[in-house]
């Protein structure tokens, strides 16, 4: 409990009457008796706060939000003194948050209910906690104020940005697919898989008609295929420390993630497993291949929390422990960073991992980069660093080169482009039938 500014008024006040006491202008009596009176006043001020309930309050906060610029945050407050309570209002939401709309200063009628919201920018995935609302209550003379912890604490998960996934759940997987940047190819004849017997169509290949059929019935008679299904889909992401580099105010572990959900979205409506191997360091988390929307579940429960690690990536072992936990082919998508220091370890582990399976190698690319070797500058200063860039770019192609001499796909992207690219690639996969 503090003094608040009424009681510092009253007490310099009476500090005022004792210099006056002091030189004989005013009763010494009367600066006592105003003294004690002050003191009691205060005792009795102090003793009706400190018995005063605290408010309730009751936080409307969901157990899992996607990681976005800004979202609400709902407190519903209720008086529980039989006065109106005056106080100020401060929620514990995770320090390290920008916050929209907080403190506040709130005045509640006895037995009536205050609903109020604030807008918070979550910095991070992860499980986070807030840690009740800090309230500073009033006296009812206003001599004191009391800091005290009200409500409930509260606990909530921040996933990656899911929300494009929820728009696209009305498409098609077409439109889908067009809807994050990936530019589809025409097909050029059928799938592989058989799906059902249909009347035959003009423009139906003589291949495609089933003769048996078309005897039984009397008419024509075509067989419809579609793209294989039950086939599996592994990501292979590097959590080291080149994926801690920024782009959008988001790190390229984060849009790593935002483009592997959109996959693996693309994938299981495509009938498909998805699976996932995290690797940061010595640290791996393994999640094996899913079908169908729980699929969609694990993926998010199991990659919210991880986090990108100032340590440098082993690819052999993070093939190595693929290759333990995957038997079956898969496509397996290794996003990272690759530079010519990566020469010999990348290309072991993807050559060890295409003994198996179909291997894309998606190299992330700082726009950063982009625009240093674009830039035209007339200083020595712009010139070297365009230079740099630029021979840094080049050292990247080289090593790019390089694996595909070898029969490995790869992908330069920036962190913009990776989404649709990476499903344009898996979808021209199944269309060839290389899975």
């Amino acid at each position: 409990m503090r003094p608040g500014l009424t009681l510092l008024g009253l007490l310099f006040g009476w500090t005022a009457v004792g210099v006056l006491a002091s030189v004989g202008w005013v009763p010494l009596s009367w600066w006592l008796a105003l003294g004690a009176l002050l003191v009691l006043l205060a005792a009795i001020d102090g003793w009706r706060l400190y018995r005063e309930p605290s408010p309730r309050i009751v936080r409307e906060l969901p157990p899992v939000v996607p990681l976005v610029s800004e979202w609400k945050v709902g407190l519903h407050v209720r008086a529980a003194a039989r006065r109106a309570q005056t106080f100020d209002l401060h929620d514990l939401h995770p320090g390290e948050w920008p916050v929209r709309g907080m403190p506040r200063r709130l005045s509640v009628a006895p037995g009536r209910e205050v609903t109020l919201d604030y807008a918070v920018s979550p910095s991070g995935r992860g499980q986070f906690r807030f840690a009740g609302c800090h309230v500073r209550l009033r006296s009812p003379w206003r001599l004191w104020t009391h800091r005290r912890i009200a409500g409930d604490e509260a606990s909530l998960r921040v996933y990656p940005n899911f929300a494009p996934l929820a728009e696209m759940a009305g498409l098609s997987v077409e439109v889908a697919s067009r809807s994050v940047g990936a530019r589809l190819q025409r097909r050029r004849g059928d799938g592989t898989e058989f799906q059902e017997l249909r009347d035959y169509r003009i423009g139906d290949s003589l291949r495609k008609i089933d003769w048996k059929a078309t005897a039984r019935i009397g008419r024509p008679i075509s067989r419809e295929y579609r793209d294989e299904r039950n086939q599996q889909v592994v990501l292979l992401l590097d959590g080291g420390r080149r994926m801690l580099a920024q782009d959008d105010r988001l790190s390229h572990f984060d849009h790593v993630l935002n483009a592997s959900l959109a996959l693996a979205y693309i994938a299981l409506r495509q009938g498909d497993a998805v699976g996932m191997l995290a690797c940061s360091g010595e640290d791996m988390r393994w999640l094996p291949p899913q079908q169908g929307s729980g699929g969609m579940d694990m993926l998010l429960g199991a990659g919210y929390d991880l986090q990108a690690k100032p340590v440098a990536t082993d690819y052999v072992s993070a093939a190595s422990t693929l290759q333990l936990h995957q038997r079956r082919r898969a496509f397996v998508v290794l996003i990272t960073n690759v530079r010519d220091e990566d020469d010999e370890e990348l290309r072991m582990a993807v050559s060890m991992l295409s003994r198996r399976h179909l291997v894309l190698v998606v190299s992330l690319r700082e726009l950063a980069l982009d625009q240093a070797a674009g830039e035209i500058g007339e200083s020595v200063e712009s010139a070297v660093r365009s230079a740099s860039a630029m021979s840094y770019l080049a050292e990247r192609e080289a090593m790019h080169k390089k694996l595909r001499r070898e029969g490995v796909a790869v992908l330069d992207v920036t962190c913009n482009e990776l989404s649709g690219r990476l499903i344009e690639r898996y979808l021209a996969a199944k269309r060839d039938g290389r899975l």
